[in-house]
């Protein structure tokens, strides 16, 4: 006896749907917080049907269109549930619909960039790294010690970071 499409799914029918081990479910639950089934007493996972959409959409970027997590989480991030539903259903038409809105509001907001809130921690007048640099400047070369003392300082604060990082991972090994 087959379920209605709304209704909820187990972890071994999600599995079986999805043609995903459950284990891969699991872990992408903590690599997407956008995966939220439904947990009921003694941690048993129920799928909602847009948590079996979204879940597609992950699968089919991730195996089929080679994306990395990090990517499919950047989508996430910058388009929405509904942009990777809409590819994994692969309803053309929604996903170009997504992103011209997106395109909108992101003209908008650049329109609207002009309200600053807070300040900088390097000035916005220095240049990063060279980036943005004019034309007649070109890049550092690679044997000149002439960063500036922003980006100098901008370097060691990365260089910490991931020392922490690696202090952290060390402690869980």
């Amino acid at each position: 006896m087959d379920k209605s499409p709304d209704a909820f799914r187990t972890i071994s029918e999600a599995a079986e749907e999805l043609d995903l081990p459950q284990h891969v479910l699991r872990f992408w639950e903590t690599r997407f917080s956008q995966i939220k089934p439904l947990k009921r007493g003694g941690g048993r996972r129920y799928y909602r049907p847009q948590d079996i959409d979204l879940i597609k959409g992950i699968r089919h970027m991730l195996y089929d269109q080679g994306y990395t997590i990090k990517g499919v989480q950047k989508l996430l991030r910058e388009n929405g549930n509904q942009f990777v539903v809409a590819i994994g259903r692969g309803d053309l038409a929604a996903v170009e619909a997504i992103a011209q809105s997106q395109q909108v509001e992101s003209e908008k907001s650049a329109s609207d960039e002009e309200v600053l809130v807070g300040t900088a921690k390097a000035k916005p007048s220095k240049r990063f790294f060279g980036l943005g640099r004019g034309e007649t400047e070109g890049p550092v070369p690679a044997d000149s010690s002439s960063l500036s003392r922003d980006n100098r300082a901008l370097l060691q604060e990365a260089l910490f970071d991931l020392l922490e990082c690696k202090r952290l991972l060390d402690q869980v090994r």
